[in-house]
């Protein structure tokens, strides 16, 4: 049962709401009790103040004025009141008078609650009470709810006497028992009542919840297009909602790009394999060839061999890669340097299409890298670059220091990418001319397979850094390299 969201959520409303009400209940029943209590020792206090107010106006009137006890009785038969008794005592505490010494029918006719019957077993508390202490108030146990004791030291016919008022305390106990007796019977009725509709909201509220649970487990490779409903954006629900929304669009994008990178890995290596394959029955299909056919054969077999090999170890270098498996040591180098032996290294290549490599010269670049990575994107690019030059035209690769570190630029003659292609240039396997690839592959030039790109761009950003294409049109393009400086040190343009 406490499995459930909504149970835990009833189960500690209710546990709060408990806790409240009954807190709520004590401190109530306290200010009652209180008030009630205080209530009753003012109308003591003021009873008093009446009673001994005629007890005056008798023992002036009456003749001879010394007899108290006459005005005693007299002032009690005007001062009959239902649960209240009287007692007058003289200084030593002989009883004088006491409203018990009243006719019964007087009494009796008024009366609709017992008064206390007036005794030494109350009286001497109530009087040792008086002499001890300040606080003329005392409370008595007795049945029906004890009795409240009021005491008062007063001057009559010049002799000092004491007056006691007693007060049944049924009608308060009563009272107090009625407001017992309602929050018995209202706080478990409200809490059921408040529980029944905490588990009904959270039911409610929580329904989303349960209805994007089953959505989200009919959701699966094939059906990565569905979404969660969002009904409220602006609430946690709904930001729940979207968030995971947000998940599933990433998820689909990278299990897109996943089928997209196969099919495309796939055609990639169809193409070199079907030519090896070709080529050998070709070659064991005839046993009298001539060697100068086996060897121009082994040639074509070599050379998509290499070219097998070059798509295969790209792949696998982008898929370490994306798994955060490929290692960058990195070391202190010149990039001027590395952009040099680079340049060096493909100017075999550029020469057999005639195309003239110029790198400008520089001044000492200082960089923090992987020079493997490093000199691996810079081929990359003169290779991309060396691919798409025609005949007879030039590239040139500069270097340069810049206020964050430094940056490589490749320069190439040529037609450009075509506007629409520039966004697409360095995702894997694009390539915006397949039949000037093709063709140039052979002619005998650098063939790849739309990875090279990728490839440096994902070492530019493992450094830090960027490669993005700075310009393409009728006249060339142009990449942009832009490395960090090492840390520590500021990097002039010069």
């Amino acid at each position: 049962m406490f499995s459930s969201v909504r149970a835990r959520l009833t189960v500690w409303y209710a546990g709060v709401l408990t806790g409240t009400l009954l807190l709520l209940s004590l401190v109530i029943y306290w200010i009652v009790q209180r008030s009630v209590m205080a209530r009753t020792d003012a109308g003591l206090a003021e009873l008093a103040d009446s009673f001994l107010a005629t007890l005056d106006a008798e023992l002036r009137d009456a003749t001879p004025a010394s007899d108290v006890a006459a005005a005693a009785r007299q002032a009690m038969l005007e001062h009959q009141y239902p649960g209240h008794s009287f007692a007058v005592l003289s200084a030593s505490g002989q009883l004088m008078m006491s409203s018990d010494e009243l006719p019964v029918a007087t009494r009796e006719n008024r009366r609709t609650e017992p008064n206390p019957k007036i005794s030494d077993e109350l009286l001497q508390p109530c009087l040792n009470s008086l002499a001890a202490s300040s606080v003329p108030f005392r409370t008595l146990p007795a049945r029906r709810g004890g009795i409240r004791c009021y005491g008062r030291t007063f001057t009559a016919a010049k002799s000092s006497c004491r007056l006691v008022i007693f007060a049944s305390l049924h009608p308060e106990r009563e009272l107090l028992a009625r407001l017992r007796a309602t929050f018995f019977w209202l706080i478990p009725l409200t809490i059921l009542v408040a529980s029944a509709g905490g588990y009904f909201l959270a039911r409610k509220n929580l329904a989303p919840v349960a209805d994007m649970t089953a959505r989200a487990g009919h959701i699966s490779e094939s059906t990565l297009q569905e979404r969660l409903a969002v009904q409220n954006p602006y609430d946690e629900l709904g930001r729940l909602a979207t968030t995971f929304n947000g998940l599933l669009d990433r998820l689909n994008l990278a299990f897109e790009r996943q089928r997209r990178f196969i099919a495309d890995a796939s055609h990639e290596l169809r193409t070199p394999l079907a030519i090896l394959q070709g080529e050998s029955e070709v070659a064991l299909s005839n046993p009298a060839r001539s060697p100068e056919e086996y060897r121009e054969s082994l040639n074509v077999l070599q050379h998509e061999t290499r070219r097998l090999a070059r798509i295969v170890e790209d792949m696998f270098t982008l898929t370490r890669a994306d798994a955060g498996q490929y290692p960058v040591n990195s070391r202190e180098l010149y990039l001027d340097e590395l952009v040099t032996e680079c340049a060096h290294s493909v100017r075999t290549l550029a020469a057999a299409k005639s195309i003239a490599l110029a790198v400008e010269p520089s001044r000492e670049l200082p960089i923090s890298g992987d020079e493997s990575l490093l000199s691996r994107m810079l081929i990359n690019l003169l290779d991309n670059a060396i691919k798409y030059t025609p005949p007879g035209g030039t590239i040139t690769i500069a270097t340069s220091a810049t206020a964050g570190g430094a940056q490589v630029t490749v320069t190439n003659d040529g037609p450009g990418i075509a506007p629409e292609f520039h966004s697409r240039i360095f995702e894997r396997f694009f390539r915006a001319d397949q039949a000037r690839t093709r063709a140039n592959s052979t002619s005998g030039s650098t063939s790849g397979a739309g990875l090279g790109l990728s490839i440096a761009k994902w070492i530019a950003e493992a450094h830090h850094g960027s490669l993005i294409l700075t310009r393409s049109d009728a006249s060339g393009t142009v990449f942009t390299v832009s490395l960090p400086a090492i840390a520590g040190t500021s990097a002039r343009p010069g």
